[in-house]
């Protein structure tokens, strides 16, 4: 099967998952995407590389399997861009190039004197993709971000909480996967840009206004109608306010630490759930404006009904009806149990080479015609150093062996 990106190819610095998440989705497409490290440091410009979780009796720089779930199907090369010659390697590298990707700190390819301007002048139509907390303009691009702190400047933090609760955060990593998603549709929408025109351009993207992108009904309401989202006694981030529904909620099951989520649209939602119910307490909620102005306790009386249901009974019986609701599935439910994700092929297994077969994230997503694909792991640290440099700059092996023995790669 061909596949979509083939005959692209990528000189990647990304790293974490804000944007190794990026560019592997264009390795998953077909696209030959270039990892670059630095060997002096042990690859320490992505701390995931050596980090947990790692497989039974594998520890080390190689076996981190966050990296690994990162950057499948990636060449890896090692530059130690501290020499003249490393320098003069990426140079011609980026020349056979058709994007630089990045995720550094602002301005931090700017010091190894690789900003854009100076890519521009190495290859006139190049692809240049960054993405830092704050973008490389404004007040705040030199500041450093994290994932949370990039949560908590956006506004998400502050809109997750329950009442008279501080803000609850959206969970550590929550804008690394999003921003690695913007990340990978600017770089396509730049790609294709220069398909269409020969023009290459840079692409400053922020990833605190990416996230400040999904604040947009909250943002709306304060704009509009001045309306701010925490209330008197806070806020209960499970209740919809947008367009108003009751219940709607996250509420305790039988079992240990179990919840089902369930959503009544509508009058009718409430009427079949009601009927299940079949408690004398129903009747007295039937009128919506009713429901709605006394969600605090029909929460409570629900909640007591459902912490005596199995939450998978439950999910199977109000879906039945239909009433929208989900068992709230732990991690190892939801991939040792639920059949959904495995028939969609989202956990490939790939090879990796010191780790051996190694199950990984896949794409949501398939295209009947040029679908995705992922077989091998992570690339080791230099893995493809000959590869790379002979196959691509027209080196000989001799010369690869001698500039590692030099320090520079």
């Amino acid at each position: 099967m061909p596949q979509a990106l083939a005959g692209i190819r990528i000189c990647d610095f990304t790293g974490q998952l804000a944007g190794a998440g990026a560019t592997k989705w264009l390795a998953a497409f077909g696209a030959e995407v270039i990892r670059i490290e630095d060997p002096v440091r042990e690859g320490r410009w992505d701390i995931l590389r050596g980090g947990e979780p790692f497989k039974p009796g594998q520890r080390g720089l190689e076996y981190g399997g966050g990296f690994n779930n990162h950057n499948t199907d990636k060449l890896g090369i090692t530059l130690n861009l501290r020499t003249d010659k490393a320098k003069q390697i990426l140079t011609e590298l980026i020349k056979v190039s058709d994007a630089v990707t990045e995720n550094f700190a602002a301005g931090v390819l700017d010091k190894w004197g690789f900003g854009y301007k100076q890519l521009k002048s190495i290859k006139p139509d190049i692809v240049y993709v960054s993405n830092c907390g704050f973008g490389h303009e404004g007040p705040y691009h030199a500041y450093k971000t994290w994932g949370p702190i990039v949560q908590a400047v956006s506004g998400l933090t502050f809109s997750s909480s329950l009442p008279d609760q501080e803000p609850a955060g959206w969970g550590y990593s929550y804008m690394d996967h999003t921003g690695g998603y913007y990340m990978a549709m600017a770089i396509m929408l730049a790609l294709l840009h220069r398909q269409r025109t020969g023009e290459g351009q840079w692409v400053d993207l922020a990833c605190t206004e990416a996230a400040v992108t999904l604040n947009g009904p909250a943002l709306l309401d304060w704009t509009v109608n001045k309306r701010p989202m925490r209330g008197e006694n806070g806020l209960n981030s499970n209740r919809s306010q947008f367009a108003p529904m009751a219940p709607h909620g996250i509420y305790p099951c039988a079992g240990d630490d179990d919840w089902i989520a369930i959503s009544c649209r509508h009058q009718q939602d409430w009427a079949l759930l009601a009927e299940v119910i079949s408690a004398d307490w129903t009747p007295q909620f039937d009128d919506e404006p009713y429901r709605l102005n006394h969600q605090d306790q029909l929460d409570e009386l629900l909640a007591a009904w459902t912490s005596q249901q199995d939450k998978f009974n439950l999910q199977k019986t109000l879906r039945g009806l239909p009433i929208p609701a989900a068992a709230v599935q732990k991690p190892q439910e939801r991939i040792e149990q639920d059949p959904t994700t495995g028939n969609f092929g989202l956990w490939p297994t790939v090879q990796h080479t010191a780790m051996g077969e190694v199950t990984v994230d896949g794409m949501p997503v398939h295209f009947s015609a040029t679908d995705w694909q992922m077989q091998r792991g992570a690339p080791c640290l230099g893995e493809h150093n000959e590869h790379v440099l002979t196959t691509l700059l027209g080196m000989s092996a001799d010369e690869v062996r001698a500039l590692e023995e030099e320090g520079v790669l």
